[in-house]
């Protein structure tokens, strides 16, 4: 079946995660994605992460459902075919460095006066505007700028990180909002527009409340390790047999279903805990109370019961388990596509999921130049085209 995104071309310019994780994900929603990548050896996603036979185990996801031609943009005969080839697509998505398309003549400006309805979305490390533009900008140091790494970690030691790429992954979600925003505004206009996505702000437009916090409550927030100040009961409880639950109680309804399940009725109406102030202030009470009723029970078994009562727990997942999970099955959250190599790769499912205009199961990455036909119509125009246009 057709994704609700047929009919919409992209192409996708750059290389890494941030561009090409929003080209995933448009083209997981039926878009057409033209990825260009360099003659040789294409984006070093095919390179990055574990190998398998010389293929990286990350490219058959991140390309997955896109088409590959190759072309050198350094060459100015190469630019030209790239030229002609916007005018046959709706978005043009790009992660280069501030000002390389416009030193190139391929800046929206310029092509926008051929094809006025393109729409170009732009994701860099700061924008493409203000002091730092065309500074150099990986995700990591937009989680640092963008106030995540700040509130990351245990207290007592430096930030942490995530444990995947959840600047770049932010600003790939925010670049397919702004893709999907201008795309309907044009609807309407007739017009296409630029998208500027920064991935410090990315970041920076998760934080919640922390500027108020700062200037209003006089209190910055920093690292808290497993729980959030004045929420409780959140935090991660011991069971028997080894693994950890995560359990979510804060609001005083749950508190008092959870407290029910404890044996402990009365701890719902006791001052202590009686509202989400009161539990907040007493939160390492309230763990250590908990804490001691789970460690005697192993994880299935506590999350039947807490399921049962209406109360938020799971399981802490490696891969292990989410390859395993029934509901990750029934949700079709587990893809195997086969790559170049003839192995089958497990590969995270489209997210979200659509009722009616369901997309198909993608194919995996292609190989680098596997859709060069596609540059036929793009060839000859660039050699029509009156010289220096």
């Amino acid at each position: 079946m057709a994704g609700p995104l047929t009919g919409v071309r992209v192409l996708e310019l750059g290389s890494f995660i941030a561009g090409p994780f929003a080209g995933q994900l448009l083209a997981d929603y039926g878009a057409e994605v033209i990825k260009v990548e360099p003659p040789g050896r294409g984006d070093a996603m095919r390179r990055w992460g574990h190998t398998l036979d010389g293929e990286s185990l990350w490219w058959p996801t991140i390309a997955r459902g896109k088409r590959s031609v190759a072309l050198d943009l350094r060459d100015p005969d190469a630019r030209e075919v790239l030229r002609a080839l916007t005018a046959e697509v709706d978005v043009v998505l790009e992660n280069f460095r501030p000002g390389l398309l416009a030193s190139w003549g391929l800046d929206h400006a310029t092509l926008s006066k051929e094809h006025p309805g393109l729409v170009m979305v732009h994701v860099s490390g700061f924008g493409q505007t203000g002091p730092r533009a065309t500074d150099a900008g990986f995700g990591s140091i937009g989680e640092a700028m963008g106030g995540i790494r700040h509130t990351t970690g245990d207290p007592d030691r430096p930030p942490a990180r995530a444990g995947v790429s959840l600047g770049d992954s932010l600003a790939a979600l925010f670049a397919v909002i702004g893709t999907l925003a201008a795309l309907h505004e044009r609807s309407v206009s007739g017009l296409g527009q630029e998208v500027d996505v920064a991935i410090y702000e990315a970041v920076a437009a998760l934080m919640e409340s922390t500027l108020a916090d700062h200037v209003l409550a006089g209190v910055t927030r920093g690292r808290s390790g497993a729980t959030l100040p004045g929420v409780a009961p959140s935090n991660v409880y011991p069971t028997s047999d080894g693994s950890g639950v995560i359990l979510a109680a804060n609001a005083d309804p749950v508190f008092g279903r959870l407290a029910t399940v404890l044996g402990r009725p009365e701890l719902a109406s006791d001052p202590r805990f009686a509202d989400h102030q009161a539990r907040g202030r007493h939160a390492a009470e309230l763990d250590a109370l908990i804490g001691d009723w789970t460690s005697r029970h192993p994880a299935p078994a506590l999350l039947e019961v807490l399921a049962g009562a209406g109360v938020p727990a799971g399981q802490i997942y490696t891969a292990a388990e989410m390859l395993e999970d029934e509901h990750y099955r029934a949700r079709e959250m587990v893809l195997h596509l086969t790559n170049a190599a003839g192995h089958l790769v497990p590969s995270a499912g489209i997210v979200p999921k659509f009722s009616r205009s369901r997309p198909d199961v993608p194919v995996p990455g292609p190989a680098l130049g596997a859709h060069d036909d596609l540059l036929a119509s793009a060839r000859r125009r660039a050699r029509s085209a009156p010289s220096g246009t």
